[in-house]
């Protein structure tokens, strides 16, 4: 059973201030949450889920040790912000991630310079997942990671992936003679443009790379439009997509 207080406090964690406080942060649905189960990257203080998640999961969360209650679907749609909760969520210990240098020397990086929205950095972070990048930096200004819009657009890449917070001046000595990619409009084409391990930076959605940043690219890339047809730009997550598996074909195949 959960109580009334533990049904207040989880609502509390909807907040910023409240995970930020707390350290805590929330994970929803039968497949992230058996993700988040399975891997030591993060420990899972609690759960709560329907009698139906319990039983299937009995094995793996006898073998965890994660304190776990069961509570009723009309509790559950109490504590979700999901319009259709599916049978469990989950309160989880923040990780403070730290920077890995060595990824910066020897593979693609992706720095996020003001990603505004939870989705899009949700997303972002499971392309970099999917073409093989294991490490996403993200400016100071950029969201939350552990708003619950962010964690749940991952898919639980973000257990895969480490995600950390820099400012770029701070990047610069890791960097040496590296190449440094931005995503530009008036760039080299990526489909010309000779790609190799780097920095990648995926500029805000509406306003692009900061000029301050700007003045450190060396590799200035674009995705070329088909043609005309009055649209400015691609979506932020879009873009990285496309560039990110331009990345990985260069990369990886030779033909």
């Amino acid at each position: 059973m959960i109580s009334k207080n533990q049904i207040k406090y989880i609502q509390s964690l909807h907040s910023k201030k409240n995970r930020e406080q707390d350290g805590l942060f929330i994970i929803e649905g039968v497949k992230l949450v058996s993700e988040f189960i399975k891997h030591p990257k993060f420990s899972i203080k609690e759960l709560f889920a329907t009698s139906e998640f319990l039983i299937n999961q009995k094995s793996i969360l006898a073998k965890s040790h994660i304190e776990h209650s069961e509570i009723t679907e009309e509790d559950l749609k109490k504590i979700s912000l999901q319009s259709s909760p599916n049978q469990v969520l989950a309160i989880v210990n923040i990780k403070q991630q730290v920077l890995d240098a060595s990824m910066l020397e020897n593979s693609t990086t992706l720095y996020l310079d003001d990603i505004r929205d939870p989705g899009n950095l949700g997303t972002i972070i499971r392309i970099a997942d999917w073409f093989g990048i294991k490490q996403v930096i993200c400016s100071p200004n950029c969201t939350e990671l552990y708003n619950p819009k962010t964690i749940q657009a991952t898919m639980g890449a973000v257990l895969r992936v480490n995600v950390v917070t820099s400012n770029f001046e701070d990047l610069l000595p890791h960097l040496n003679d590296m190449p440094i990619y931005g995503a530009v409009l008036n760039g080299d084409t990526i489909y010309t443009a000779q790609l190799k391990n780097g920095l990648v930076i995926i500029g805000n959605e509406a306003n692009g790379i900061s000029q301050e940043i700007q003045k450190h690219i060396t590799h200035p890339i674009t995705i070329p439009a088909a043609n005309s047809n009055g649209s400015e730009s691609l979506n932020a997550a879009n873009a990285c997509a496309i560039i990110c598996s331009e990345f990985h074909r260069q990369i990886t195949y030779t033909y």
